[in-house]
């Protein structure tokens, strides 16, 4: 019988290719990197702008650097492992084979913070651009009532439901349509931002800058600490590892090419969105980008036009935060550490769909009930705490699997990934504590279930049937010969 202890420490041993999977490898090179750029861009730029300049003023751009940076150091760590361990689940299975069972069951709990709060904040995000479109095209605007809060004066956000409904009906549907989808919306996207640029530009006005920091070192660390939210693409393209072609190469070069477009977009965007508009009028604004152009352009039709590709793009982000969220559910309930429904995949679209329908549930309550601002702040110390992990779990791993085969090796080690941990444990340092309480009680409350319920289900646990609830490994379905794209 094993102990407790041995119950936390046992590592998950390394599969080659993922190891066999019900899941099907569909998702090339590009739409990986649309994963990436999809689920960073939007969840950031198109409204996160109003929720850091009031904390750190013109320096939000320097937030944007520095958050970009760390985001930059943990990518180089996320894009080795992806290689190494090309399984769904993301950091939870990073930390489950490097670092022990009980420490991924903590990590899951971060991925669960970190996606699903995510997905309600950007549905949240949706519905304000959603209302400044209607009013541009049809001089109408939802009631108050029905998007936003309780918190906030209203009932419910009924369009963020509405989103998060949608893109979960398109995850039923199967992967490959759901990232088809998603790189087209990204492209739009893409396009959108540099039409902000251009036209923003126009306005530009330097005396904007004047009073560059105004709340000095630590306002500029708290808009980073803010900002850190829209990075969560990075680790969203490692959920895809059971599903990505050629995993070994395409994922660390999709996490690389979506971080370098990532940072560009972001930094320029700001720099923009400052110069056409004094740091002010940034407090407490909806669909700010939008409300920008307007202001520079003095008509409605870039407004209108920067609205429509918010609204199409953010929907990609929510479906892909939705996606990952699932992914990550996936591999933990294959691995006994939740009950086996989360593993369950439909014989013909070959997707989970009862655990897209709970996400989706859940997802849908908290966008519709809590307002963004709290939303976002728990979503970046959800993702700072995967990062981490991610950081000594690669220490760890080249330490006990020098041997193994990798699609791609951090370059300066063992520099960069203590670089990404001190990042990461400053910016988190500079979070309100009610983030960080709550997040502690969320992790409390996750090893709490983990003792009662995982420990003795585990796929590990002697006696207990490997590795996955509905389809054994012997018999699970042959991995098709990789694509090069």
């Amino acid at each position: 019988m094993t102990t407790i202890t041995q119950q936390i420490l046992r590592r998950k041993p390394i599969a080659p290719d993922g190891g066999g999977s019900p899941l099907q490898r569909t998702i090339g090179l590009f739409p990986l990197m649309a994963i990436g750029i999809s689920c960073t861009i939007g969840t950031g730029i198109f409204f996160i702008m109003s929720e850091a300049v009031p904390l750190a003023g013109p320096a939000v751009v320097w937030s944007f650097v520095i958050a970009g940076a760390v985001a930059g150091l943990t990518a180089l760590c996320y894009a080795e492992l992806a290689g190494a361990v090309p399984v769904s689940g993301s950091t939870y299975s990073y930390a489950y084979v490097t670092m022990g069972e009980g420490t991924a069951m903590l990590v899951g709990a971060c991925l669960l913070l970190e996606y699903a709060v995510s997905a309600g904040a950007v549905a949240v995000g949706w519905s304000q651009y959603l209302n400044e479109l209607l009013g541009n095209l049809f001089s109408v605007q939802l009631p108050h009532a029905l998007v936003n809060a309780p918190e906030e004066g209203g009932v419910v956000n009924l369009p963020a439901v509405v989103l998060i409904a949608l893109c979960a009906v398109l995850l039923v549907r199967g992967t490959k349509e759901s990232v088809v989808t998603n790189a087209i919306m990204v492209c739009i996207k893409l396009a959108v931002l540099l039409f902000f640029i251009a036209v923003g530009i126009t306005g530009w006005n330097s005396d904007h800058f004047a009073n560059f920091a105004p709340y000095g070192i630590s306002g500029i660390a708290a808009g980073a600490g803010v900002i850190f939210f829209s990075f969560i693409g990075l680790d969203a393209v490692s959920t895809a590892g059971e599903e990505a072609k050629n995993p070994k190469r395409n994922l660390p070069l999709a996490i690389l090419l979506a971080l370098a477009v990532v940072i560009t977009l972001y930094v320029g965007v700001a720099l923009v969105a400052i110069g056409a508009q004094s740091p002010e009028k940034f407090d407490g604004q909806e669909a700010g980008l939008s409300a920008i152009l307007e202001q520079v352009v003095g008509a409605s039709w870039p407004a209108t036009v920067l609205a429509i590709g918010a609204v199409i793009s953010i929907f990609s982000v929510t479906l892909v935060t939705l996606y990952g969220q699932t992914r990550i559910l996936f591999a933990m309930s294959r691995d006994g550490m939740i009950p086996k429904v989360f593993a369950r995949v439909n014989e013909r679209t070959r997707t989970p769909v009862h655990n897209t329908l709970i996400v989706a549930g859940v997802v849908a309550v908290l966008a519709g009930v809590i307002p963004i601002n709290f939303l976002a702040e728990m979503t970046s110390i959800g993702t700072l705490a995967a990062f981490l992990v991610v950081s000594i779990g690669l220490i760890l791993l080249r330490r006990r699997e020098p041997n193994l085969e990798r699609g791609f090796t951090v370059p300066l080690y063992p520099l960069t990934p203590i670089l990404s941990i001190l990042g990461c444990l400053w910016i988190i340092s500079q979070l309100r504590p009610i983030t960080i309480v709550v997040f502690l009680v969320w992790g409390a409350a996750f090893l709490t279930f983990y003792f009662l319920y995982g420990r003795r289900r585990s796929a590990l646990e002697p006696g207990n049937a490997e590795p996955g609830p509905d389809v054994p490994l012997t018999t699970a379905i042959r991995i098709e010969k990789d694509d090069e794209l």
